[in-house]
C-alpha cells in the first residue's frame, strides 16, 4: 500500500515568469446626460459587479489560484472613458474583457479595440431599454474592424430589476472566459524541446511559426546531454533527491519483468535506472521553472529555468539507446502528485511530439486535471473482438473500441481511481485527497522497460483506466499551405470485461498503460461509426482530457484562428465569435475555416 500519511496538499502558486491574466469587466452606458445616463448608472455598475462575483466564485486559473476580476472604474459612456478603461486594463494586467451592458451605448465609441485580448459582450435582454440592441450594434462595429468577439444575449427576457444571470448566460460566460484566460496564459511563455526530432515523428518536429503566432509562446530547445552534466556534477537538489528517491522505493512497486530471461537488466541496474530516472524527473522540472535551491549552490544560469509552461523530452533513440528512458520523467511530473505532495501536474509530451503537448496544456489550461498522451493504437471492431475473445462488445462499446496505449507518460491520475458523484472520475489538482492519490499509486506498477525498445532500460506505468468517464480526445495538427488544424472527439472511457481487456493488451506491449475509449457517434461524417473516427485521426498521438470539453477547445480555437477539422460537439455547446456567422453561417465548419483565413494567426 503506498504510504500517503505524510503527503501534504500543496498551496497553488504561479510557477512562471510571467503573470496570470486576469479578466476585465466594461460596464457600458447611454452616454447622454440629463436623466439617460443617471438613471442607468447604477443598474449598469451592478451588473458589472454581479457578473465580477460570478467569474470569481465559479473560476479557477489550472495553477489553482483563484482569478482576478477588474472592474472599469466608471461606466463607459464614451471613447475617453473606454481610454481610461484601457490604461488600467493594462496596468492591471487584464487578458480578457467581457463588456457588460443593459441598455443602448454608443457602439464604436465603447469597444474594446486591443487586438490581441479575447473579448465579449453580454447585452441584457430586457424590454425598457435596448441592450440587446447595442449588443448588434457593437458587434457588427467589431466585424467591420477586423476584431471578432463573442456576443452572449439570453434566450428569455428579464424585467429591468431581475438581478439574476440566466443559466444560458452562465454558461456562455463561463465558456468564454475559461478559453479566453487559457489562450492570454500561453502568451509569453515557453514551450521547452529537450531534445530534437523523436524517429521521425513530425511533432516532434517543433515548429517555432505556429507556437510564436498562433500561441504567442516561444521555442526555448536544449539538448539531452544537458541531462547528462546535470547528473554527473549533480546540479539538483541533493536533499530533495534523497526525499524523492525513498518516497519511489515506498510508493512505486515495480511490476512483472516481461523481458526474457537472458535479457533482463540485473537488480544492480534496475536500482541505477531508478536513480537516474529520479534525477531525470527533478532535472526536467528545473530545465522547465528553474529552481531557487540551484542558485544556492552556485549555479545561478541553471536556476533561472526556461519559463516553460509545456514541454517535451526526445528520448528515443539517441538517449534511449544508452540510458534509461524518460518514462518515470514524463509519467510523475505529468501526474497531480510526487514526493512534494499534491500538486499542480506538468505537461511533458513524449518524444517530444510538440503538437501533443500544446494540445495537452490546451486541455490542462481549460481544466486544471491532468492530461493523458497516448497512442491512438488500434481499432478494435465488435467482430475481432468476438474472434479473438469470444466476447460480445456491448453498452457504450458495442460499435468497437479505441485502444488508447502509449510507451511515455500516462499522469497516474488516470487510473481512475478518485471517485465523483457519478463513480470515477478526475479531479483539478486542488480536490484530490492524499487517500485519493494512494489508490492511484496502488493501482500503478512501474514494469521494466522491453530492452528491445529501450536497451538503456528505465520504466513504464502500467494501469488500466477504470471507466467509465466522460473523455475528450483532441489534437492540432499542422499542414502545408494551411497551418494549424484542429480536431475533437468527445466520448467516454469504457470498462473491458478483465479477461477481454488481458487478452487484447497482451497482443501489444501489456507493460504500458492502457485507456479503452469509445467516441459519441452522430452518425455523420468521421463520426458515421468508431473506425472512421480511427481513420480520420490525423496523427499516432492524441491528448486526453477528463469531461466533455469540447465547446471549450472550439471557443479556444476560434480566438487563436485555429479551424476545427472533425467534432462531434453538439450545435448548442459550439460558441464562437459572431463573426464566424458572417463567413456563411449556412455552413459552420466552412465558416471556421474561412474566417481563420480572414483574421490569421491572432499574434502574426
Amino acid at each position: 500500500m503506498a504510504n500517503v500519511s505524510g503527503m501534504q496538499k500543496n498551496d497553488p502558486a504561479h510557477r512562471l515568469r510571467t503573470a496570470l491574466p486576469k479578466i476585465g469587466i466594461r460596464p457600458t452606458i447611454d452616454g447622454r446626460y440629463g436623466g439617460v445616463r443617471e438613471s442607468l448608472e447604477g443598474q449598469t455598475m451592478g451588473m458589472a459587479q454581479r457578473t465580477a462575483d460570478f467569474l470569481q466564485g465559479n473560476l479557477r486559473h489550472a495553477s489553482g489560484l483563484p482569478v482576478e476580476v477588474v472592474i472599469a472604474d466608471t461606466c463607459i459612456g464614451g471613447v475617453s472613458e473606454a481610454a481610461k478603461c484601457e490604461e488600467k486594463f493594462q496596468r492591471e494586467g487584464v487578458g480578457v474583457s467581457l463588456t457588460v451592458t443593459p441598455c443602448w451605448c454608443y457602439g464604436s465609441e465603447t469597444i474594446d479595440m486591443n487586438p490581441i485580448r479575447p473579448k465579449a459582450i453580454w447585452g441584457f435582454n430586457g424590454t425598457e431599454r435596448p441592450g440587446a440592441v447595442y449588443l448588434a450594434a457593437a458587434l457588427a462595429g467589431h466585424n467591420q474592424k477586423g476584431l471578432p468577439a463573442f456576443g452572449i444575449y439570453g434566450r428569455d427576457v428579464q424585467d429591468t430589476t431581475d438581478v439574476v444571470i440566466p443559466g444560458d448566460v452562465q454558461a456562455k460566460i463561463l465558456q468564454f472566459a475559461r478559453a479566453g484566460l487559457a489562450a492570454a496564459a500561453m502568451r509569453g511563455t515557453s514551450y521547452l524541446a529537450m531534445g530534437g526530432v523523436s524517429m521521425g515523428i513530425a511533432g516532434s518536429i517543433v515548429d517555432h511559426e505556429f507556437f510564436e503566432e498562433y500561441l504567442g509562446m516561444r521555442v526555448e530547445e536544449i539538448d539531452m546531454t544537458e541531462f547528462t552534466r546535470r547528473i554527473d556534477r549533480e546540479i539538483y537538489d541533493r536533499d530533495e533527491y534523497e526525499r524523492a528517491i525513498r518516497w519511489v522505493r515506498e510508493n512505486c512497486p515495480e511490476g512483472e519483468d516481461r523481458n526474457e530471461p537472458e535479457k533482463r537488466r540485473t537488480r544492480e541496474q534496475k536500482d541505477r535506472d531508478w536513480e537516474i530516472s529520479v534525477k531525470m524527473a527533478i532535472i526536467a522540472r528545473d530545465l522547465m521553472i528553474g529552481n531557487p535551491k540551484l542558485a544556492e549552490m552556485g549555479f545561478k544560469e541553471e536556476a533561472e529555468g526556461h519559463n516553460a509552461l509545456a514541454s517535451g523530452f526526445q528520448g528515443q533513440r539517441q538517449w534511449t539507446d544508452h540510458f534509461p528512458n524518460g518514462d518515470f520523467l514524463e509519467a510523475i511530473l505529468t501526474t497531480s502528485f510526487d514526493w512534494n505532495g499534491i500538486r499542480q501536474p506538468y505537461m511533458v509530451a513524449t518524444e517530444n511530439d510538440s503538437l501533443n503537448g500544446a494540445s495537452m496544456l490546451w486541455g490542462h489550461l481549460l481544466t486544471g486535471t491532468a492530461q493523458l498522451f497516448a497512442d491512438v493504437r488500434t481499432f478494435w471492431s465488435p467482430d475481432a473482438v468476438k474472434r479473438v475473445t469470444g466476447h460480445t462488445l456491448s453498452g457504450k462499446a458495442e460499435g468497437g473500441v479505441l485502444h488508447l496505449i502509449n510507451s511515455g507518460p500516462a499522469a497516474l491520475d488516470w487510473t481512475g481511481e478518485m471517485n465523483g458523484p457519478d463513480g470515477p472520475t478526475l479531479k483539478p489538482w486542488w480536490e484530490i485527497t492524499p487517500e485519493e492519490a494512494g489508490r492511484c499509486l496502488d493501482a500503478t506498477r512501474w514494469c521494466p522497460s522491453m530492452v528491445e525498445y529501450f536497451p538503456g532500460g528505465g520504466w513504464s506505468t502500467d494501469f488500466t483506466t477504470r471507466g467509465e468517464m466522460p473523455v475528450t480526445m483532441f489534437r492540432i495538427n499542422l499542414v502545408r499551405g494551411l497551418g494549424p488544424v484542429l480536431q475533437i472527439a468527445e466520448g467516454y472511457a469504457v470498462n473491458l470485461p478483465e479477461e477481454v481487456h488481458r487478452t487484447l493488451d497482451e497482443r501489444t506491449n501489456p507493460t504500458w498503460p492502457t485507456t479503452w475509449f469509445v467516441p459519441n457517434l452522430t452518425g455523420e461524417g468521421p463520426f458515421t461509426d468508431v473506425y472512421q473516427v480511427m481513420n480520420h485521426w490525423g496523427a499516432n498521438h492524441g491528448a486526453i482530457s477528463h469531461g466533455h470539453i469540447g465547446g471549450e477547445l472550439i471557443a479556444l480555437a476560434a480566438i487563436l484562428r485555429i479551424p476545427v477539422e472533425m467534432h462531434n460537439v453538439p450545435a448548442e455547446r459550439v460558441f464562437r465569435p459572431t463573426a464566424w456567422m458572417r463567413h456563411g453561417g449556412m455552413d459552420p465548419q466552412g465558416a471556421d475555416y474561412r474566417a481563420c483565413q480572414t483574421y490569421g494567426p491572432l499574434y502574426r
